[in-house]
């Protein structure tokens, strides 16, 4: 048994997706994650600060004592690709598990990625899954105005102004007859059921919160680190900015209250 905990990280909230489906898959694993809520969004930032601000959340998380990261981060996950190389415990992404379910799933052929400017810009997710099978057409589009969507609470599916943006950002993606869309940043599944309402329910979603969940239980299980207490796990909470708005959107999120188990720390100490 080693009873360590997994450490994950984002750049915000939307992390919390992949916290949701690692819960769903092991939930006798303790979970630690941070959410650089003084720092967000990634997307928008160059290349050197995003692989800055991984390393540094991966070090917060290393003090921990985790056995595991996970960049549950688009667009970290994009950029930061040498991360596995610095880190002493097992690593991942979302790219590579999320791809691979693409390309499995994909009749025709024809995927769409979504995500941040960061993320489409660097065509992690295209490259992926041409190593996967080179055949696929892979339509990318950048949604930047997702992620504050999502933080501010604009995640309803008969919301307007979330219809609206939707709209805007998916109809050239659906107009190349793609059947699988991957949701390519972890805040993305929360307006799940909003994309679903304009593309059509008949076209696979791809969510990179539960496929990396999957990838991550293979992973544990491989190494021979997964928890094999019948107790279920518990959750810690660290956030880079005040806590009082992460923990009401991730009471929400996680179908649980978190109050009073955020904490804010100094990230520019690591």
């Amino acid at each position: 048994m080693n009873n360590a905990p997994i450490g994950v990280f984002d750049s915000g909230l939307g992390g919390l997706t992949a916290v949701r489906e690692l819960r769903n898959a092991l939930p006798h694993e303790n979970i630690i994650y941070f959410g650089d809520t003084g720092r967000v969004p990634y997307g928008t930032r160059s290349n050197d600060t995003i692989k800055r601000y991984a390393l540094q959340d991966a070090k917060f998380l290393l003090k921990h004592k985790v056995k595991m990261i996970i960049a549950a981060c688009g667009t970290v996950s994009s950029v930061a690709t040498n991360l596995t190389h610095d880190l002493p415990v097992p690593y991942t992404g979302v790219v590579s598990p999320t791809c691979y379910e693409a390309a499995r799933v994909s009749k025709n052929k024809k995927v769409g990625v979504i995500g941040t400017s960061a993320t489409i810009n660097s065509h992690s997710y295209r490259d992926r899954i041409h190593s996967f099978d080179p055949e696929i057409e892979v339509i990318e589009q950048d949604c930047p105005l997702f992620v504050p969507l999502v933080e501010n609470g604009f995640i309803d599916k008969n919301d307007p102004i979330t219809r609206l943006t939707i709209e805007r950002y998916l109809t050239p993606v659906m107009e190349k007859n793609v059947d699988t869309v991957i949701l390519g940043c972890t805040h993305y599944p929360i307006i799940r059921e909003a994309i679903a309402s304009v593309i059509g329910k008949e076209i696979n979603l791809i969510d990179s919160g539960r496929e990396t969940a999957i990838y991550a239980a293979k992973i544990l299980k491989e190494n021979n680190l997964l928890n094999d207490s019948d107790k279920n796990g518990e959750c810690s909470f660290y956030v880079s900015d005040t806590p009082d708005g992460f923990e009401n959107v991730a009471s929400v999120f996680l179908g649980e209250n978190v109050s009073h188990k955020v904490e804010q720390i100094n990230i520019e100490l690591y």
